[in-house]
């Protein structure tokens, strides 16, 4: 999919700030139409969420889905784990991958793909002390080399 059709509706920031993202996955979400109608209001936040396979299917937990203000009794618990949608195979794959020591699943951003809601899930590897150091002191020194070339030709 070309990244121009996505819409984002939430990214979680602190992933890549705390882990080495290693590769992303494209997978679908079980929502309620509440929940939908919310996240097209942007009342999402998934700083603290993970991915679990639990019986060979992907779950993920900790993002935070405000309730719809309309939807009066069809709300659900905004913290509720939600079931992601991928293929079996994809599924083991990824199992295998978190076997190894260090890795985890955690979802990088949630975003619509036509009328369907999506989640990046990322397999990572977390960042020592010194390696996020490492990175913001790269990301200083970038910006400081785009904000001297700007001075420079203006």
């Amino acid at each position: 999919m070309a990244e121009k059709d996505k819409k984002y509706a939430a990214q979680n920031r602190k992933a890549r700030h705390d882990y080495f993202v290693e590769e992303v996955y494209e997978a679908g979400i079980v929502l309620s139409g509440t929940e939908v109608k919310s996240i097209r209001a942007g009342t999402v936040n998934m700083k603290d969420s993970y991915c679990y396979i639990e019986e060979g299917e992907l779950f993920v937990t900790g993002i935070h889905i405000s309730p719809y203000e309309k939807g009066n009794i069809f709300n659900l618990d905004p913290l509720r784990d939600r079931k992601l949608l991928m293929h079996k195979k994809e599924i083991l794959k990824l199992f295998m991958k978190i076997g190894k020591e260090g890795y985890t699943l955690v979802p990088l951003s949630m975003y619509f793909s036509g009328k369907n809601v999506k989640v990046e899930v990322g397999v990572c590897k977390g960042k020592k002390l010194w390696d996020k150091r490492e990175t913001e002191a790269l990301k200083a020194e970038k910006r400081d080399i785009e904000r001297f070339e700007r001075e420079r030709y203006k």
